[in-house]
C-alpha cells in the first residue's frame, strides 16, 4: 500500500490544499518538489541573439514568468524601457501582472479574454507597422510562433529564459511510492536525476499524453492518466490510483 507520494510541483498556495484532504483520508505523506527549474540567460548569452529590444514597438507575452524575465533582461543590458512599448497579453492576469513594472494604461496592454492570443488579433491588425518581440524559453514549441505566422503577423521569438533539471539531492532517498508528473520535461528532469532507477512498485501518475508518452518512451510503466473519464485532474488520478490500491 503507498504510504508516500511526490508530486513534482510547488505546494499549492493558500490554506485550502486538496492534498491535505489526501493525506487524511488515504493516510499518506505527499511531498512537493519540482524536477524542473527556470532560470534567465545572462547578458552574454542574450547578446549572441544580436537583438536589441528597443528595435520593437511591442512585446509580446504568454505568462507571469516571460514578464519577469524581459524586464530582468532589458535591466541586465540597462535598456530603459520606453513608455510608448505596447504589450500583448495573453490573458488579463498577465496584463494585470505588469502593473509590478510600469504604470497600467489601456491603450499600451492588450490581452486576451479568453486565454488566448486570437483574441487580440483584432488590435493586431489595427497596427501593421508594430514590431513583435515575443519572450519565449529555450524549449518552447514553435507551436505559437506558427498561429501568427498563419495570420501574417509577423513576430520575433527570443529566448530570454530555459528549463533546468533540478538536482536530487545525494543524500536525500528517492524512495516514494507514487510519483506525479505533469510534464515531459519533468520527465526528463527525473531520468537525468536517476537514469538506471528500476520502476518495481512505484506507479507513476501523469498529467497529459505527452507527458504518459515521455514516460512510456522511457520504458515505464504509466498507471494512471488525467485528464480521463472518472479522473478530471492528477488529483482524482492519484485518489482512483489509491481507492484501487487499497
Amino acid at each position: 500500500m503507498a504510504k508516500k507520494i511526490l508530486i513534482t510541483q510547488v505546494r499549492p498556495a493558500g490554506d485550502h490544499n486538496p492534498y491535505d484532504l489526501l493525506e487524511h483520508h488515504h493516510d499518506v505523506r505527499v511531498d512537493f518538489q519540482p524536477l524542473v527549474q527556470l532560470e534567465g540567460l545572462s547578458a552574454k548569452e542574450f547578446r549572441a541573439f544580436h537583438i536589441n529590444p528597443l528595435d520593437y514597438t511591442a512585446v509580446i507575452l504568454n505568462s507571469k514568468i516571460s514578464a519577469d524575465y524581459y524586464f530582468s533582461m532589458c535591466q541586465s543590458l540597462h535598456i530603459t524601457v520606453p513608455e510608448t512599448m505596447h504589450y500583448y497579453c495573453i490573458s488579463e492576469t498577465v496584463g494585470n501582472y505588469l502593473q509590478k513594472y510600469i504604470e497600467f494604461r489601456k491603450r499600451r496592454i492588450f490581452f486576451g479574454e479568453h486565454n488566448s492570443f486570437e483574441d487580440i488579433f483584432p488590435a493586431m491588425y489595427r497596427r501593421p507597422q508594430e514590431k513583435y518581440l515575443m519572450v519565449v524559453s529555450e524549449n518552447s514549441s514553435d507551436d505559437m510562433i506558427n498561429m501568427f505566422a498563419e495570420h501574417n503577423i509577423q513576430v520575433t521569438p527570443v529566448v530570454m529564459f530555459r528549463q533546468v533539471a533540478y538536482t536530487w539531492p545525494k543524500d536525500k532517498p528517492f524512495d516514494y511510492d507514487v510519483v506525479a508528473f505533469f510534464t515531459a520535461s519533468g520527465v526528463n528532469a527525473f531520468l537525468t536525476n536517476f537514469p538506471h532507477v528500476e520502476q518495481g512498485d512505484k506507479a507513476f501518475i501523469c498529467f497529459g499524453n505527452n507527458t504518459a508518452q515521455a514516460l512510456t518512451d522511457a520504458g515505464y510503466k504509466v498507471n494512471r492518466v488525467a485528464p480521463a473519464p472518472g479522473c478530471p485532474s492528477l488529483l482524482a488520478a492519484i485518489e482512483s490510483y489509491l481507492n484501487e490500491e487499497s
